[in-house]
């Protein structure tokens, strides 16, 4: 498989599950400061001309990071990275899906604003309410996402890698870790993993 991604990006919590399932896989950088991810060639890969898109050994070419990281725990399902009962597993992709839908979306708007409005005083106003957004998604994920060492407890899932890299950019978006301790555990956890130590070796994080 090809995973096509830039460092630090949420598409590096594919290359995280992908070493957890002990996948094979070839990482190919796009440069979004080069604006590769606008090109023509990539744009004819992935047309959102977004990370992560996956080329898989069959030549499927697959995007969205959750549809992802579904697919590579179908793919190796003795790594037990989705839960087999129903119900813990639609807990676990409902905390993916707030990551997707809401918490990922706020962490955009202080560098992303051109996605939703034009003028400088709309950027302005989205780059001065991200600290506060992003305190707000924290204190969730802290209270109703994260139960215990991990999402689902003691229990590793494809959300952690998801979870992993929206947490690590809340120094980024001016949310100190002192006022969460219990992500910066958890960071510290997951930094601790073989996975995340491999992907870090690679130059993705």
């Amino acid at each position: 498989m090809r995973l096509h991604y830039a460092p630090r990006t949420i598409s590096v919590a594919v290359a995280i599950t992908l070493e957890e399932a002990g996948l094979p896989y070839e990482p190919v950088p796009v440069d979004f400061s080069a604006g590769e991810q606008k090109g023509d060639a990539y744009l004819a890969l992935n047309p959102k001309g977004r990370v992560p898109t996956l080329e898989t050994d069959s030549g499927t070419v697959l995007t969205e990071t959750g549809a992802l990281l579904d697919y590579i725990a179908a793919l190796a399902p003795g790594a037990r990275l989705v839960p087999q009962d129903p119900e813990r597993a639609a807990q676990m992709r409902s905390v993916m899906y707030f990551l997707a839908s809401t918490m990922h979306v706020n962490h955009a708007h202080m560098r992303r604003g051109d996605r939703w409005a034009t003028k400088k005083a709309s950027f302005d106003d989205m780059i001065a309410k991200t600290p506060e957004n992003m305190a707000e998604n924290a204190r969730y994920f802290t209270t109703d996402c994260l139960e215990g060492d991990y999402v689902l407890g003691d229990q590793f899932s494809i959300a952690d890698p998801y979870s992993y890299m929206l947490c690590s950019w809340l120094e980024r978006d001016e949310v100190s870790l002192k006022d969460f301790p219990e992500i910066a555990a958890y960071l510290d956890r997951m930094n601790a993993r073989a996975s995340v130590q491999a992907v870090k070796a690679k130059g993705m994080l």
